[in-house]
Formats: structure tokens, sequence, C-alpha cells
């Protein structure tokens, strides 16, 4: 697509999502990478590298802050709370401030973006001090200064002895004087109630010494120094509070107490200096610390990957996770609807196919009755870089995963099976490396008869690439040696089709196809003889109509006919052509596609690098939704994985930064009406959605009529559900009132009529 044309898209997307709520969408985030951790008045605050939430300590009330309710940081740093004016802060790592309001509204602040005369390297936010209705943003800059009232920023001080800009690590107040821990000059202060501090001369080195981290605690400067020690200053000198052996990560206060943070250690002093409690450990986890505060009794420690804990202050022994529950992490690799439960790997790796550094996350798993439920590595046979999951269509219950480094996972049951080198015979599995096990499965697919297939990087020979675990439990093992030129056999996902010729994408050449049942026949489509935009192809899809879509490293091109494998011994790819205007434009050119995936009415969710997602018809020729961080809940530009459940019509996009899901309403069609339903009923004055009939069948006619008989809609089906806006075709909402409507299948032979009430 040409700029023009995006920029029109955007246009007609964002006018059609402004249009919906986002009851439209949910968020599956996690809520265990914390970042900081902030006391407020009977409450405390957490932040992720991408949401905040809140927990009241009485009620246990819960609050979330998300992409899905308007709250979209770039990558928080810190967080604040101010109970005077009951705002929540985050500040981002390019220099986004994000408020959210009493009201539930977010304001988002680009000012530093956009007017601090800075490299956009430098613009990191590290920490927030309120002071006065004053909030003091230390920034990789200087400091910024933030009116709370208003949300207005009032001025910036650019610190450095010689005026440059230097990074502000932490500020704080005592007196009318702000203190300043720099990186490169130490302490610097300034008195407040000078109206020309913006003056880098009105700023006096307070001490030149290397230092992380600064509060007022007791009415004295409290900092921690480089050296792993934290000191209060006399009035004279720098005195040693403790020495806490590591680097000092977090330096806070609550008025009553000091929490120092490091990786390993959270002390708590009291007003004396005296320690009060030292946390070394939380039971059942190897957990690092990254911020920890107390409020009232309670300390509250954040950690890199195991969430927010809470214990006692006066006996710390006994530890709760109070995050709320959700995914391991929100880097999702690949995510996979099961009839039971939506699962998720994180394993991945990159686009040469590199999986290092390897990935020792475990997999988690989603349903609506349990929630989220994790089952660790240490219960996976410590297999790393999980990357993609796969469930047995003749039997629902068995999954597999596959690791990019240790074999092949199965899941029956409770029952957990690996597959490897050492137990699949001589067609099985291969390591990539003789002198230690480096086993690299992905794109695993079954086919009709239900034998998994995958493919296994071999030794650099690069003989046998493509496995088959047979229903019986034998392994067979298929040579790529003639059409392929890398000795690595890096593929991507791979499609199966009903003929059972397996579609695998290639980094180097371009699209393999393959077909045991026609003589071990391959086929390969590339940039020379298949009209592909690049030979390094990302994704396939097959269609309903049996297309093929590839997605490629520059751009899409489709196969018309999956079936001229079986008669033709080279195959030709077609671009799409869209006319804008008088111009005609190839769709998604020269864009790097990572994902396709068909709804239940045959059109196309295509994830584009950095782009968002586009929903397409199913000729390509129109665009009917185009989803980017900047005007939908998406947390991020790049979507790793899109997954459709069939069922509910529920698309999930896995983003590097968290995933959510759009609840559309392209389902499978189904083979007669006797389950048709209809959503919600009745309809309530407060319900601002769209009616759904699910349960249908392709190409039905659907009438909906007053109880007159008066018709007010009616529409064809194109999938399994279709969605009234409860307006008489399309013009004004209806009445209050029961509706009828009345559904036929494409050949007449199978009616049903249902009922929806509406109430305004």
């Amino acid at each position: 697509m040409t700029k023009s044309i995006y920029i029109l898209v955007f246009f007609i997307s964002h006018l059609l999502f402004s249009q919906q709520n986002n009851q439209l969408w949910k968020g599956y985030f996690s809520y265990n990478e914390i970042v900081d951790v902030e006391s407020a008045t009977g409450k405390v605050f957490a932040g992720t590298q991408n949401l905040i939430f809140s927990k009241a300590l009485n009620t246990s009330d819960l609050t979330i802050y998300n992409s899905v309710t308007g709250f979209k940081p770039e990558s928080i740093t810190t967080i604040h709370h101010s109970d005077a004016f009951k705002k929540t802060i985050a500040g981002s790592s390019n220099g986004q401030i994000l408020i959210a309001n009493a009201d539930g509204s977010v304001t988002t602040k680009v000012d530093i973006i956009e007017d601090v005369p800075v490299p956009p390297n430098k613009k990191r936010i590290n920490d927030f001090y309120e002071h006065n209705g004053r909030l003091y943003v230390a920034t990789d800059y200087g400091i910024s200064v933030l009116d709370l009232a208003t949300s207005e920023f009032i001025t910036t001080y650019f610190i450095g002895t010689s005026g440059e800009e230097t990074a502000v690590l932490q500020t704080t107040v005592l007196g009318d004087e702000l203190f300043a821990v720099t990186r490169n000059f130490g302490i610097r202060k300034g008195n407040l109630t000078n109206p020309n501090l913006y003056d880098f001369n009105q700023w006096q080195t307070f001490d030149g010494g290397y230092w992380a981290a600064i509060v007022t605690f007791n009415n004295q400067i409290v900092a921690t120094n480089t050296d792993a020690r934290t000191y209060r200053y006399t009035g004279a000198a720098f005195q040693e509070v403790l020495n806490h052996m590591q680097p000092g990560l977090k330096l806070k206060t609550n008025g009553t107490e000091l929490i120092v943070t490091t990786r390993n250690h959270v002390y708590v002093l009291n007003v004396t200096f005296s320690q009060v409690a030292n946390i070394t450990t939380i039971p059942d986890y190897s957990a690092n610390f990254t911020s920890a505060t107390v409020v009232g009794n309670s300390i509250f420690i954040g950690t890199e990957k195991d969430g927010l804990f809470s214990t006692l202050l006066s006996n710390p022994t006994i530890f709760e996770n109070i995050s709320p529950n959700g995914p391991i992490r929100n880097y999702i690799f690949r995510v996979k609807k099961a009839p039971n439960f939506l699962w998720a790997v994180y394993g991945d790796y990159s686009r040469q196919y590199n999986p290092y550094p390897l990935e020792e996350y475990g997999i988690s798993k989603f349903s609506n009755q349990t929630g989220w439920k994790f089952i660790p590595y240490e219960d996976l046979f410590e297999a790393k870089s999980i990357s993609d999951i796969v469930f047995n269509p003749k039997k629902q219950n068995q999954i597999f995963a596959t690791s990019y480094l240790s074999g092949l996972l199965k899941f029956e049951g409770e029952d957990i099976t690996i597959f490897d080198n050492t137990n699949t015979g001589p067609n099985g599995l291969e390591s990539l490396e003789t002198t230690f096990k480096d086993i690299r499965v992905n794109s695993p697919a079954f086919d009709k008869e239900g034998n998994l297939w995958m493919t296994n990087v071999s030794n650099a020979n690069g003989i046998k690439a493509i496995k088959k675990l047979r229903t019986d439990g034998q392994w067979q093992s298929y040579s790529v040696e003639d059409v392929t030129n890398d000795p690595f056999g890096r593929y991507g996902p791979m499609a199966i089709d009903k003929n059972n010729t397996k579609w695998i994408p290639t980094i180097n050449d371009g699209l393999l196809a393959f077909n045991e049942n026609y003589s071990n026949k391959f086929i390969v489509v590339n940039s020379n003889t298949g009209n592909l935009p690049n030979n390094d192809v990302r994704c396939v899809a097959i269609d309903n109509r049996n297309q093929l879509w590839i997605g490629t490293y520059s751009g899409l091109r489709v196969l018309p006919s999956v079936d001229r494998f079986v008669t033709e011994n080279q195959l030709t790819s077609n671009s799409i052509i869209i006319q804008e205007g008088d111009l005609a434009q190839e769709l998604f050119y020269q864009q790097t596609i990572l994902d396709i995936a068909v709804d239940g009415a045959n059109r196309k969710w295509v994830s584009i690098a950095d782009g968002g997602v586009f929903l397409v018809s199913a000729n390509g020729q129109q665009t009917i939704y185009q989803f980017a961080k900047n005007n939908s809940p998406l947390p991020s530009n790049n979507i790793n994985d899109i997954e459709i459940d069939g069922v509910t019509g529920e698309v999930f996009f896995a983003t590097d930064k968290g995933m959510v899901s759009f609840l559309g309403i392209s389902t499978k069609p189904s083979s007669d009406l006797a389950n048709a339903y209809v959503y919600p009923n009745p309809v309530r004055p407060e319900f601002s959605g769209t009616v759904k009939i699910s349960g249908l069948t392709d190409k039905a006619n659907v009438k909906i009529t007053d109880i007159e008989g008066n018709l007010v809609h009616e529409t064809t089906t194109s999938g399994g559900t279709i969605e009234w806006d409860t307006k008489a075709f399309g013009k004004h909402k209806v009445a209050s009132g029961v509706y009828m409507i009345f559904v036929s299948s494409e050949d007449g032979t199978d009616t049903i009529v249902k009922k929806v009430m509406i109430i305004r």
C-alpha cells in the first residue's frame, strides 16, 4: 500500500473504532513483570511495562489501567499516584507520560517527546516526585515540572555544570531546596524560591560523589550511593545507615518507613534508621526484586517475573501473590485456541530463526471457568524456547508443543511426554549439533488422517528436515536435500491442505510444497519461478475456497488454488491489485507480513510488522478494519500471532507487549440451524453493542420483523454469525418490543424462527 492509502485506511478505521466502544475488546495481560511499586492512602499501585494495577487494602478492590481502558504507554519506567489530585501517572522510556484521571479518562502527554530539544534516546523518565502541587519529572536530560492541577508542563531545568543535559535519576525536596541525583555531576541542588532556577548557574553541587537515588526522610536527606550503601546527611557529612552489599535499585519512603530494594533484598528502616525487616527470599519462588514499598503494616514487593507480593511488616514470613490472574508474561510468541483452553507459549526466535538467548518460560493456558493456569518450565523437562503449539483435531485433549532446542512435547490430560533424538528412532527427531542436544522443531500441523507433521533442523548435512509422527506412534522422515539450499533448514509454520499437501515457508528458498502421496513430489515457489516478491516467506494460510495466501518479508501473494499442486509441476502466485481512485495499487506492497488468519466469512486478518493488523474482504479488495496502537486497544503494532475462535468469532492478537482480543462476528458456519441462538436477549437500555445471531449455516437468509410483520432488517450470512445494529435498515433505532427473526438455509430446506426483546 502507498502512504496515501494507509492514511485513508487509518481515517476510515479510526471512525469505525470511534463508533465502537471497548466492549468489543478484551485484555489478556500479564501482571507479573513488575517495574515499579508505589504506596498511596489505603492502596498499593504496581506498574508493569504496559499497564498499572492497584489494590485497596481494606476491600481488595482491583483497578486496572491498560490499553483496553485507553491506557497505552510506550514502555513504563516509573509510576506515581497523587492522593491530593486523584491521578495515577506513568512515565515511559521515550518521554511519554500517561495520566489516569479520577473520572476514568486518560490523558496522554507527549510534550517531552515533541518539545524538549534533546535526542530521543535522552528522554527516558526515571522518577516522579510530588511537592506543593507540582510533579518533578526526573529524566535522562534533566528535570521537567508538571502542574498536577492542570496536567500542563511549567518548565524544564537543564542542570549540568555548564547547562548541558544530564541524566537525573531521582529528585526530592527539603525545605525550599530541590535536590537531584545526576549520573555525571553528583547531587545538584537549587532553591525553589529562586525565580531564575531555569538558569543552570543558579544550581550548586551539593555532593560530587556517585549516587543512584535520593529521598527526604525524617527531615533529612537520604541517598543511595553506587558503592551499595545508603547514607543520611547529618548537616555536615554523609553517614552510612545501611550496607546492602548489592546495588540499590529503588529508594522509597512512605513518610514513616525507608525502603531500600536491591535484586535480592528488601530492607525496611524506621525513623531512627533501625532495621525492622530484611526480606531475602519468597518461599517457592526464585524471585528477583525490582521495587518495594510499605502501606500500613504490609510490605509490597515487585518482582521481575513473578508478580506482586505482600507480607506483614511485623512478621514477614508468609507471602501472598496479589497480582491479578493472567499469563506468565506479556510477550507471547504463539497462541492456539483449542476446544477447552486457550494456550500461549513464549519461546521465540529471530527473523533468522536464532533461538538465542534461550527462553526458560513454561506454558500458559486459559479457560473462562478457571482463568489462567501455568505449567512451569521445570515440569516440561526443562524444554527451552517453546515456540509453537497445536491440538489434535481427532483427540481434542491431546496437545503438542514444539521447542526450538529441546524437541517435541505432548500433553494428554495430566500426562506430559517429551520426544527427542533419544526416543524417536532412526527416522525420528535429530539434533543440529553432535556434541550437545540441539533439537529444533517447528511448524507443527495435523493432516486430515490425524498424522502430526513438523520440521526439524537436522545436522549440518541438511538431509532430513520434514518429520511425521503417525497415528500409530511411528516416525517417518523426508529429505529436502534436492530442493533447498539452506543446510540449517529454517522453516516457518506450515499449512496442510485438503489434499494433504504441506506448504512450508522457508527463509531463503521461497515456499516449499510437498506431498508424499504423489511420489514424494516437491514444488518450490520462489521469486524466480513463482512471482514471489521475496524468497523469505514468513507465513501461509489456506482460505475457505482453497486459495493459498502467502505472506513474505516484502509483500503478499495468492496461489489461486492449492489443487494445482496435484496437476502441475510449476506454480505461479499472483499479487492482489486494488483500485484507489484512478490508481491501481498492490495490496501490502513491500510490507513485511508476520501472520495471516482466515475467519469464518473467509475474510483475512493480516499482521504487518510495526503496522498493526488489517481485516480485508475475502478477495482482498476491501479493507474492513485497520487496527493499530493509536486507534485501538492493541498494546503494540507488532503482532506475533493471530488466532480465531471459530465458535465465538473472538480474534486473539498476541503481541510483543501483551495479548488482546477483538470480539468479531465471523464464526464458522454450522451444518444446520438446530443450534441457532440470539444474544444478548433481552437488549437492555444500557447496552450499546449489536445483536448477534449465531449458529447459522453459510449463505442463509435472515429477515427481522416487528411483531406486526414489518421488515426492519434483511441480510445473507457469510459464515456462522450475523449482527444487527437494532436499527430499521440502518437508519433509526427500532422501538421497544419483541422482534421476530426468520432464518432459512440457502436451499430453503432448513428454517428456524427466533425472537429478541428490545427494551429502550
